[in-house]
């Protein structure tokens, strides 16, 4: 009885140690090695790769958000708009709306916003990119097509008292090439295209 007493109470001393000691190397030891790397090679990336504009945070560079008049549903024409977004950049609510593609109701609504979209940057429906009228499957994509950047030119220098070349040349040094030079397609980053659109605007 004695033997077996004290064979348990060697046991749960054992395993009370191996639990403080991995406590300490995987809950303490092992994060903040980890957190130290991450800020001493990674900084930016590992704080969320905050953009900042007079000094203050205005969003991520991960994180498209809304360009829309204040206090309305309106786009703001003297800014880049992005892509659509089903959960109205919330990103608390990220998604894509599950429409298949033959879907009526996504037929519709994408010929609507083609519409819209020609109307409000006045070019033909032709020359609207799929990417201006769908959403991205996060539906807060940061990013637009170079096409999509392109047709909003001639509206965000007209609005912002700029010349067509002064922003043709914003667009191009805000532009991103493919991944690794031959993943995906170049896109151009909507909220620091708009902070360079304000700064330049302002001079």
């Amino acid at each position: 009885m004695k033997n077996s007493v004290a064979s348990t109470i060697r046991l749960t001393w054992a395993s009370l140690r191996v639990l403080l000691v991995l406590t300490v190397v995987c809950g303490v030891l092992y994060p903040l090695a980890v957190t130290g790397i991450a800020q001493g090679l990674f900084h930016d990336k590992a704080n969320g790769s905050e953009v900042k504009a007079d000094g203050k945070v205005v969003g991520s560079a991960l994180i498209g958000q809304s360009w829309n008049i204040e206090g309305t549903g309106k786009p703001d024409p003297k800014w880049f708009q992005g892509r659509p977004s089903n959960s109205g950049y919330d990103p608390m609510a990220t998604g894509s709306s599950q429409l298949g593609a033959s879907n009526p109701t996504l037929v519709k609504n994408v010929r609507e916003a083609k519409q819209q979209v020609a109307e409000f940057n006045g070019v033909p429906r032709s020359e609207v990119p799929k990417d201006a009228v769908t959403g991205s499957a996060s539906a807060i994509d940061p990013g637009i097509s170079v096409g999509y950047a392109g047709i909003q030119v001639k509206r965000v220098a007209q609005h912002n008292g700029l010349s067509v070349a002064q922003v043709e040349k914003l667009v191009k040094a805000n532009t991103t090439g493919r991944t690794a030079g031959f993943l995906g397609e170049p896109s151009v980053n909507v909220l620091k295209l708009n902070i360079a659109v304000r700064e330049l605007a302002r001079k």
